[in-house]
């Protein structure tokens, strides 16, 4: 088990009057509820391939892929083994096969992967009602009220990992912080099978310390964009005043500007509504021509369809986002009478999406598929129990 991390402390009062002076740009459902929270973030390590190699002993400690191994296919997820070549999910398989020649390629199993998120999130609630999970393999955790009187939220964290390990034989990485953005970052800090605690007041000067790509929603190109404007870590991106960022990066400058800072309002919220469902990919070279964009398209169906059946998720409405190398945005979308039947249906309406738009009047960066207008929604949150006040460390 690896190293708990830390932070240069920096004063908690400045760091929380900070955040409530900056609330009422997240609007309300950003509002704080109570003063500073004890959040969890938990993330599984190579979720869908160490479930592979669990199961099937001949594949540890090989580089290995879920996916398909064909033209067309993409990497859902690869082991570690495979990340040391530069195996990434969403990567198209020829490309992860061209950089790792040994690689392993498997197909996804959802049930067995659905079976071991279900022994994890009962593991979660175990410990708090509050969990928001994000998929499978990683969720958020509000531990600010101590329903089992353990008194210290890295101490549950540690608690969940063991019990994961010990029911499922699965490892997880955790972050340990006052907000979400901190604690997810903190939760990538030592993986795998590490955690990383970051106490109220140590955001700023823990974020400080990134470069920029960690952000969340900070591709390729916006790390490229903000490197030619002297921006390459958190320090250089909090360092610009909040028009710089606006003028350069238009609604998310104030998404940056707040991040910089280690700021984040937002709650666990355990009855989540999901709205929608889909993926996208920001390309490391543009893309224009017909052939391409529809090669592009192939490969967002696959990795946004995986997504959909692993979530079970039906719905009406398929939107096509693209941004164009400006930065620029585009969406376009249809909606049925009827939940969208196949995945062939879902295909054949992303291309009449792409098509309509074709030739288009310069390259893009980013293409992005979404299913919405779904059916149901996602875990119920319970009653909140009484408990005690919890302390962070």
């Amino acid at each position: 088990m690896k190293t708990v991390c830390r932070a240069v402390p920096l004063s908690f009062q400045k760091v929380y009057l900070r955040q409530m002076s900056n609330g009422e740009d997240q609007g309300s459902d950003t509002e704080d509820e109570g003063g500073l929270r004890k959040i969890i973030h938990v993330d599984m390590d190579a979720f869908f391939a160490s479930v592979e190699q669990r199961d099937d002993p001949e594949l540890r400690g090989k580089p290995v892929a879920v996916g398909g191994s064909g033209g067309r296919g993409v990497v859902a997820a690869a082991s570690y083994e495979a990340r040391k070549f530069g195996v990434r999910s969403a990567m198209p398989s020829v490309t992860a096969k061209r950089l790792c020649p040994d690689l392993i390629f498997v197909r996804h199993r959802f049930d067995a992967y659905k079976e071991a998120s279900a022994t994890i999130r009962e593991i979660f609630r175990y410990f708090t009602p509050h969990v928001e999970p994000l998929s499978l393999d990683e969720a958020y955790l509000d531990v600010t009220d101590d329903i089992h009187g353990i008194g210290s939220a890295t101490r549950i964290a540690q608690l969940i990992r063991e019990r994961i390990k010990e029911q499922t034989n699965l490892t997880a990485s955790a972050g340990v912080s006052y907000n979400k953005f901190i604690a997810k970052l903190a939760s990538d800090q030592n993986k795998p099978d590490g955690m990383c605690v970051i106490k109220p007041g140590e955001g700023a000067q823990f974020v400080a310390s990134l470069p920029v790509r960690r952000f969340h929603g900070v591709g390729p190109k916006g790390a490229e964009k903000m490197a030619k404007l002297g921006i390459e870590t958190g320090a250089d991106l909090a360092a610009k005043d909040i028009e710089f960022l606006r003028a350069n990066f238009g609604s998310m400058g104030d998404y940056l500007y707040r991040a910089a800072r280690g700021i984040d309002l937002r709650p666990v919220r355990a009855n989540r509504i999901r709205k929608s469902l889909g993926g996208e990919r920001t390309y490391s070279e543009d893309i224009s021509s017909g052939a391409a964009l529809r090669e592009a398209m192939d490969n967002i169906i696959d990795i946004v369809w995986e997504r959909i059946e692993r979530a079970e998720a039906k719905g009406r409405t398929i939107t096509l986002k693209l941004k164009y190398n400006d930065f620029t945005s585009l969406t376009r979308a249809k909606s049925l009478t009827e939940n969208v039947a196949d995945k062939l249906e879902f295909a054949r309406i992303g291309h009449e999406l792409l098509e309509e738009l074709l030739p288009l009047p310069m390259p893009i960066r980013l293409m992005g598929l979404t299913l919405s207008n779904l059916e149901g929604d996602s875990d119920k949150d319970e009653r909140k129990p009484d408990t005690a006040q919890l302390s962070l460390l």
